[in-house]
């Protein structure tokens, strides 16, 4: 699935910045990386020093003259700006543009990134179907080439690894409230040993708020032998946290 995602970098400025974007797009498991027109020659030596373990990357990036040639082999296209344009496009923001990823089968997708100083030309931002903006400081808002990247990269990650990442915890089984209730009532007995309520008048309201603490919690069964292993360790000696 990973395949259908594209990363394009129009007239990028410095090397440093392409082996920066490499190595976020390895760090994703992506591999698709377009340039247009780089400013400096290519293959270039620093962005192969930055890319540090992603040089196959850098390998296979395939190099065009212009941006309707970059973007043939793409059905949607995303241009990044730090800026609203006063073009004709629909500008969106992360959450919308995951919704059109998880809308759209047998869909390939380009991400348009324009120069480090002046970002997309109105031409190329013309070329995509949205413009996509990343939430930042109002104060400060453009953001490094390779982060812009390295954020896009990791929304689409975690969008892709949710439905595997959630099947994966499924066989983490949570103890039931039997379990949790029998935990509880070891702690409430430790506590009465050790004259933890005081005043007794307000035993009912501390206990609420042990419950209330403990209860929330979503443990394993492991994990709660830890929690009980701990809590008797304890009770044997007399801690001082101050």
């Amino acid at each position: 699935m990973k395949n259908k995602f594209g990363f394009i970098l129009v007239k990028p400025q410095l090397g440093e910045n392409i082996g920066a974007c490499a190595r976020s797009l390895k760090n994703f498991g992506f591999s698709k990386l377009i340039i247009v027109s780089p400013k400096q020659s290519w293959p270039n030596t620093k962005a192969k020093a930055t890319s540090v373990g992603a040089f196959d990357i850098i390998k296979k990036t395939k190099i065009y003259n212009n941006t309707y040639e970059a973007i043939n082999n793409f059905n949607i296209v995303f241009s990044l700006s730090a800026r609203k344009r006063d073009i004709n496009k629909k500008h969106i923001s992360i959450s919308q543009f995951l919704n059109i990823i998880k809308s759209k089968h047998d869909t390939n997708f380009g991400f348009m990134f324009g120069p480090e100083a002046s970002g997309l030309s109105n031409d190329d931002l013309s070329l995509s179907n949205y413009v996509l903006q990343i939430p930042t400081s109002q104060k400060f808002k453009s953001l490094n080439l390779s982060h812009s990247l390295t954020v896009v990269c990791y929304e689409i990650f975690k969008l892709i690894n949710l439905k595997k990442f959630n099947k994966e915890n499924k066989n983490i089984k949570i103890s039931n409230k039997k379990k949790i209730s029998s935990l509880v009532f070891h702690l409430e007995k430790l506590l009465e040993a050790k004259g933890f309520f005081v005043p007794k008048e307000k035993k009912h309201s501390m206990l609420m708020n042990i419950n209330n603490l403990i209860y929330r919690l979503e443990p394993n069964d492991k994990e709660l032998r830890i929690l009980a292993s701990i809590i008797s360790s304890l009770a044997k000696k007399n801690i001082n946290l101050n």
